[in-house]
């Protein structure tokens, strides 16, 4: 495993609020005031510790905790349908077997449910605490966040959303290139949630990432 620099603590509300400040396309209509966006998310964590919430954070906020330089506007949490109907505070805006979408307030909020056996696993096996400038927080780790990202891959080329597909594989080669865990057992346990065509667009993605940290070392690292 590479040397990993020390990062300051991540302050989850001025990450979001630089992210919405800075998209263009939030620049008309109303928005947020700073204040009002940072107490609102330190409330939502608040709340899910007095309340003795099961959960864990991913998604973007979770991946600024390995690398840098990820911007979002918006919190991804992995969660138990009974824990989320114990935030009537939250208003549901959609919902489907696996996934839900609220607001807290203004802010955006996506639920990775664990009626999804991976989610549910990551939820138990590939989390760690991490602490934030709000509190500290139940994380995914560097596994969890590969495993989620290299999930939702094939469904993502499929819907032709490339750019997301362009995010996620960025922060996949990012991850792989600063942290090089195991793949094997990651592949292994992607098998049982997967089809196998997309079992083999995954392996094809995380051997062409391969290729090309590979090819960026031998180009870049050493001195000429």
């Amino acid at each position: 495993m590479n040397t990993l620099h020390l990062q300051a603590k991540v302050h989850i509300g001025s990450v979001i609020q630089n992210a919405i400040v800075f998209n263009f396309r939030n620049w008309r209509g109303a928005s947020m005031t700073t204040e009002n966006l940072l107490q609102t998310v330190a409330n939502l964590f608040a709340i899910l510790q007095e309340r003795k919430i099961d959960y864990a954070l991913v998604g973007g906020i979770a991946l600024l905790q390995y690398i840098d330089g990820r911007n979002t506007e918006d919190i991804d949490l992995i969660i138990t349908l009974p824990a989320l109907k114990k935030l009537p505070e939250i208003q549901i805006t959609s919902q489907d077997s696996y996934f839900a979408r609220g607001l807290f307030a203004q802010l955006q909020i996506n639920f990775l449910l664990t009626r999804n056996p991976l989610f549910q696993k990551v939820r138990q096996q590939y989390i760690t605490t991490q602490r934030f400038v709000e509190q500290t927080i139940p994380c995914a780790t560097v596994e969890g966040l590969l495993l989620l990202k290299l999930y939702d891959l094939p469904a993502l080329y499929r819907q032709g959303n490339f750019a997301r597909v362009g995010i996620y594989e960025n922060d996949i080669a990012t991850l792989l290139y600063a942290y090089q865990p195991p793949l094997a057992p990651l592949l292994t346990e992607l098998a049982r949630h997967v089809s196998a065509t997309d079992l083999v667009a995954i392996r094809d993605i995380v051997d062409d990432t391969q290729r090309r940290i590979n090819r960026f070392g031998k180009n870049f690292g050493q001195d000429k």
